[in-house]
């Protein structure tokens, strides 16, 4: 679909699927650590689910760029399967990024928006 809206998103009928796309200087902080931010913030083991949001729309996945990022993140995955940190397999997806849909605008800066202070 085309320039998918939030509202047909939801609806769980596009293949798209909500993200954040993280733009990083790898002078100030590597790829690795981002992998290790992203697996400590959801759980990664939950198929087409994130806490009460369910649908495909809602599945886990770190889109790389290059192949290395997707080595990376290969590598990271397995790791963190291997390390029984989780009861269950990990069930996020590596995939190559495609076209990139920006959220409407109240979406962005959600948290400073609402007044939420994220916690570090």
């Amino acid at each position: 679909m085309p320039e998918p809206d939030y509202k047909t998103v939801c609806t769980g009928t596009t293949g798209h699927a909500e993200a954040v796309r993280i733009v990083y200087d790898p002078e100030r902080v590597d790829y690795e650590a981002l992998l290790e931010i992203f697996w400590a913030n959801h759980d990664p083991t939950q198929v087409n689910r994130q806490g009460p949001d369910v649908g495909e729309q809602y599945r886990s996945a770190i889109f790389f760029h290059d192949e290395r990022q997707r080595e990376i993140a290969e590598r990271s995955k397995a790791e963190l399967d291997a390390s029984g940190r989780f009861p269950r397999p990990i069930a996020t997806a590596v995939v190559a990024a495609e076209e990139w849909w920006r959220a409407e605008g109240y979406h962005q800066q959600y948290y400073e928006r609402q007044g939420i202070t994220p916690s570090r």
